[in-house]
């Protein structure tokens, strides 16, 4: 009987120790497993993290792929503009060359030989130049061409140094008398002598034949230089030269440009007004506007456009206004009308302003006289005033 007792005892012990035993392996298994999710829980978080940051990185990378790639197209696009510019003056060009062989195979243009080569001689090779500026004047204005030597443009040697380093040509542009070779005639060849400045055209003088005049400007000026423009300006108008060839620079490599500052004034049917048409029926009903054109004070056309007035001369049709002549010459041709407001400046204190603005205007006029008010007093002022220094021409690139 001891003895059975003595196993159970023994065996109720070992009861509870297994139990306690297992109590304690349920805890840390019980523990391991809660922490095992949690692990569990933040590993994906983290991939997640991951991915949105290497995705970031991606998109940036992309991102400035995208805008240097935009950088190189628009680089290319802006070569391929200026290349296919240049391609177009240059078939431009032998257009005009092709119809200037032509014209020349014509006997009714034996006019435009004549104009050409007045001599008969052999003609030689044109100089290369990038402007020609030809000063509109008349056997009156022997002040107004003084005070234009005396402020805006060169004189004597300076001159010629402008015309050889820069290729600016400047003429004062003058016809003849009614009767060639008479005192008038004489006043301007010697004054000629003097200064060297003047282009002399056949054209009989007359303020009503300014449009006859200008087409002949532009056809001789053709014959005698090869320029990449033709400027006309009046001689009671402030040019800055520096400006004037900054601004022609910019659209040197279009072929057919027309520069000025544009306007479409109106038709005036008015017998008595200073501007009268005569042919103001051509523009339909009475109150009616011009086409738009430049303003006759200054101008600017290509090359192209010279030659065509040159090839053309006998059949270009005059009308009262010269600035409208002009414009009407260049309806039905594939020409870019350029507005340049800093082309027409009014004088001080219009100019003066945009010169202490830093924006030089090319040209300044009072619009209430067409040129300078009393230009022989005043152009001084306004030179002082709203020049650009005389040294702007000599250090400009173009």
């Amino acid at each position: 009987m001891r003895s059975r007792n003595n196993s159970g005892t023994v065996s109720s012990k070992c009861i509870v120790i297994l139990c306690i035993a297992c109590f304690c392996a349920g805890l840390l298994f019980t523990d391991r497993m809660w922490r095992t999710p949690e692990a569990n829980d933040h590993t994906p978080k983290i991939k997640r993290r991951q991915d949105q940051e290497l995705q970031l990185s991606q998109d940036g990378c992309e991102q400035k792929g995208k805008l240097a790639t935009e950088r190189d197209i628009m680089s290319e696009v802006s070569k391929t503009h200026e290349t296919i510019q240049m391609l177009d003056k240059t078939i431009s060009s032998l257009e005009f060359e092709l119809v200037t062989s032509r014209a020349g195979q014509d006997k009714n243009l034996d006019g435009l030989h004549a104009l050409e080569n007045p001599s008969g001689e052999a003609s030689s090779e044109k100089p290369k130049v990038f402007v020609v500026i030809g000063i509109n004047t008349a056997f009156s204005s022997r002040k107004r061409r003084d005070s234009v030597r005396e402020t805006w443009m060169p004189r004597g040697t300076r001159l010629s140094q402008l015309e050889q380093e820069k290729g600016i040509v400047i003429r004062f542009v003058i016809g003849h008398s009614a009767t060639p070779g008479g005192i008038l005639d004489r006043a301007i060849e010697a004054e000629d002598a003097q200064h060297k400045d003047f282009l002399t055209i056949d054209h009989v003088e007359g303020y009503h034949e300014l449009s006859a005049k200008t087409k002949i400007y532009f056809a001789t000026a053709v014959a005698k230089w090869d320029a990449d423009f033709y400027v006309k300006v009046d001689d009671d108008v402030h040019v800055n030269l520096g400006a004037l060839a900054t601004t022609l620079a910019r659209h040197r490599v279009k072929p057919r440009v027309y520069i000025g500052c544009m306007k479409s004034g109106p038709v005036l049917a008015e017998r008595d007004v200073k501007y009268h048409e005569p042919e103001h029926w051509k523009f339909g009903e009475q109150g009616n506007k011009y086409f738009r054109h430049a303003t006759g004070q200054i101008y600017a056309i290509s090359r192209d456009l010279a030659r065509y007035i040159s090839i053309n001369l006998p059949i270009l049709h005059k009308y009262a206004n010269e600035d409208v002549s002009l414009g009407s010459w260049f309806i039905g041709l594939d020409v870019e009308h350029i507005d340049d407001r800093n082309m027409c400046c009014g004088t001080p204190p219009d100019c003066h302003w945009k010169a202490q603005a830093g924006n030089v205007c090319v040209a300044s006029f009072d619009w209430s006289c067409s040129g300078i008010c009393k230009s022989v007093e005043r152009i001084k002022s306004v030179h002082e005033r709203c020049g650009e220094g005389d040294a702007a021409v000599w250090s400009t690139f173009f």
